[in-house]
């Protein structure tokens, strides 16, 4: 059984083993430029729009010198719109560019622009992190549970992170639904990594189809 489902899990990885966050181009490091585009990513994909879109978006926004809090309330609310435009994110794109300059006057208030101050004011208590991560505009418990499975790859101790809708791709995958069960078929490396792929499958039925192909 147990060769089974780490047969299944190096498939899902093999074929969807991306974070969201290296899709957006972010490499991520337990400094303040990454973990924030870290929490700008986790804002746009907590939206109901495709993570396609978001991360085309993130991206955008980026490449547009918007890479730190201080930089993306710096920029006026029109260069937030017209980046978030450029990546297809316009249903929301007037509203967001609102909540992304309020989030980043916010962060620069209460952190320096430094979310590891934010870690640090939670103490290690994880429900208190995402409460703490909730105070950013447009980031609600969806949001914070996105920013925590990909964060888990640099803050080490939140792991294994997976939330409601990892777990629901896991019971797509019929793999097990405790997190630390499933954390045992990676290395700790690749936790971040499983979520994210576990998520795409709870997602989108054709991660599930490309996983049976490969193991078939």
């Amino acid at each position: 059984m147990t060769g089974d489902r780490r047969k299944t899990v190096q498939a899902l990885l093999e074929t969807h083993g991306q974070t969201y966050a290296a899709e957006a181009g972010i490499t991520l490091r337990d400094t303040p430029q990454p973990l924030y585009q870290l929490l700008v990513l986790s804002c746009l994909l907590s939206a109901r729009i495709r993570a396609s879109v978001a991360v085309a978006a993130a991206r955008e926004l980026f490449e547009a010198g918007m890479r730190d809090a201080r930089s993306m309330r710096d920029a006026t609310w029109q260069q937030r719109v017209d980046a978030l435009g450029r990546g297809s994110y316009r249903r929301y794109d007037e509203r967001t560019s609102t909540q992304l300059g309020d989030g980043a006057q916010l962060l620069l208030e209460e952190y320096h622009g430094d979310l590891r101050r934010l870690r640090d004011e939670a103490g290690g208590d994880v429900d208190r992190l995402k409460e703490l991560l909730q105070k950013v505009p447009g980031l609600g418990p969806a949001g914070a549970d996105i920013f925590l499975r990909e964060a888990q790859a640099v803050w080490r101790d939140l792991a294994p992170y997976l939330d409601s809708k990892a777990l629901q791709g896991a019971e797509r995958l019929g793999l097990p639904k405790k997190p630390e069960e499933l954390a045992r078929l990676v290395s700790a490396d690749d936790t971040a990594t499983l979520a994210a792929a576990l998520v795409r499958a709870a997602l989108e039925k054709s991660v599930v189809e490309d996983v049976e192909e490969e193991t078939s």
